[in-house]
C-alpha cells in the first residue's frame, strides 16, 4: 500500500462547551490508501457530514489531527483545499450564475488560467454531461442538474482526493449510472496516479456498485469498517439458501423439519402453516446458515436424495441493510476503544 492520502488521528468534534455539548465525532481513526474509494456511512446524526467537513477544512477539529496529503488540515488549509475536490450536501452554489459563469469562477478561484482553464472546464462537463444546461442560471436547474454541476467543480482541478456527500442525491437511475461510472474511472486512474475518493451515501447499493471499501459509524465512532463483501459477511443471511420446491406429496413442516436437521443449518424461515404442496402451491423457504458458513451443497443433496424437484434455489450473500440496521442500533456498544 501506499502513502496515505487521508489520515485521521483520533479526530474528535464537539459542539458546545466541554461539559455540557454535543460530542458529533468521538476519536476517529482511519486511513484512506490511493486508488481506494470509501464508503463512509451511518445514520443521520452519526458524523459523516461533521467529519468530512473536517478533512476538507470547512471545520475546525476539537481535537485530534487530519492529514490530507500529508498536510495537516489545521496548520495548512490552503494546501488541503489545493488537494481536494468537496461535493458537500446539496451542492450550494451561486444561483443567479450560470451553470457556464460558475465554473469559470471556480477555474478562477482554483487557479486556473487560459486553454488550461478551458480544458479543465471542458473535461469536468463532458465527465459530468452537463453540456446543454451551461447557459441556464443554476436556480432554474432541477435537483439532479445541480448536484451534476456540484460535481463539476469538484473535479474540475483534478484533485488527488475527492470527497463527495450524497453524490448522486436527486439524480435520476441513468445519471446514478453514469456517476457511479465516473466515480470508478477516477478510482481507477487514482491507482496508479494518486487519488483516494470518499462519499458518503444512503444508498447501500452504491457502496456495493463503486466502493472498494466501507466504514460504518454510529454515535460519532466506527463500529464496522471492511470490504462490503466482509462487512455483507456479517449479516444473519450470509450463506443462506433461498429455495423454492415444486408441489409434491411432502408437507411443508415435513420438509422444514429435514431440512432443519441438517449439519450446519441454523434453522429453517417460512410458512409451516402452508398446506401440503400437492395442492399446486411450491413451497418456499429460507435455511439459515450457522455461522454463515456454506451449506448450499449439503441442502442440494438433500432435497435430490428426498426426491424433490427444486424450482429454483439461490445463496443469499448477505445484505448491507441488515449489517447495517443491526450496528448502527447497537453503534456504541460494538464501537472499537
Amino acid at each position: 500500500m501506499g502513502q496515505p492520502l487521508i489520515e485521521l488521528r483520533q479526530l474528535t468534534k464537539r459542539f458546545g462547551s466541554a461539559s455540557g455539548g454535543i460530542l458529533a465525532v468521538d476519536r476517529l481513526t482511519f486511513s484512506v490508501e490511493p486508488g481506494e474509494v470509501l464508503g463512509f456511512l451511518g445514520p443521520n446524526g452519526a458524523g459523516k457530514s461533521t467529519t468530512m467537513k473536517m478533512v476538507a477544512g470547512f471545520l475546525a477539529p476539537t481535537s485530534g489531527t487530519a492529514l490530507v496529503g500529508g498536510h495537516d488540515v489545521v496548520d495548512e488549509p490552503l494546501a488541503v483545499k489545493q488537494t481536494i475536490g468537496y461535493l458537500p450536501e446539496g451542492a450550494p452554489a451561486y444561483p443567479d450564475m450560470t451553470a457556464e459563469s460558475f465554473l469559470e469562477f471556480i477555474g478562477q478561484v482554483r487557479g486556473l488560467k487560459g486553454d488550461a482553464k478551458r480544458k479543465a472546464i471542458d473535461l469536468a462537463v463532458t465527465r459530468t454531461n452537463i453540456q446543454g444546461v451551461m447557459r441556464q442560471p443554476i436556480d432554474t436547474l432541477s435537483k439532479g442538474f445541480k448536484r451534476r454541476v456540484g460535481l463539476a467543480q469538484a473535479i474540475m482541478h483534478e484533485p488527488s482526493v475527492l470527497i463527495m456527500d450524497e453524490p448522486t442525491d436527486g439524480l435520476d437511475p441513468n445519471q446514478k449510472h453514469e456517476v457511479r461510472n465516473l466515480i470508478k474511472e477516477m478510482a481507477a486512474k487514482g491507482a496508479a496516479g494518486g487519488k483516494a475518493i470518499v462519499l458518503s451515501t444512503h444508498i447501500l447499493e452504491e457502496v456495493e456498485a463503486v466502493c472498494t471499501r466501507a466504514i460504518i459509524i454510529a454515535g460519532g465512532r466506527i463500529v464496522a469498517d471492511g470490504t462490503p463483501d466482509e462487512l455483507m459477511g456479517r449479516s444473519r443471511l450470509h450463506n443462506s439458501v433461498v429455495l423454492s420446491l415444486a408441489p409434491s406429496s411432502a408437507s411443508p413442516q415435513s420438509i422444514f423439519e429435514t431440512l432443519g436437521a441438517l449439519a450446519g443449518v441454523a434453522g429453517v424461515e417460512g410458512d409451516r402453516t402452508a398446506p401440503p404442496a400437492g395442492n399446486g402451491a411450491p413451497i418456499r423457504c429460507t435455511i439459515m446458515a450457522k455461522g454463515g458458513k456454506p451449506i448450499a451443497t449439503s441442502v442440494s443433496q438433500c432435497v435430490r436424495a428426498k426426491g424433490w424437484q427444486i424450482e429454483t434455489m439461490r445463496v443469499e450473500h448477505g445484505r448491507l441493510e441488515d449489517v447495517f440496521r443491526d450496528l448502527t442500533v447497537n453503534g456504541r456498544k460494538e464501537a472499537r476503544p
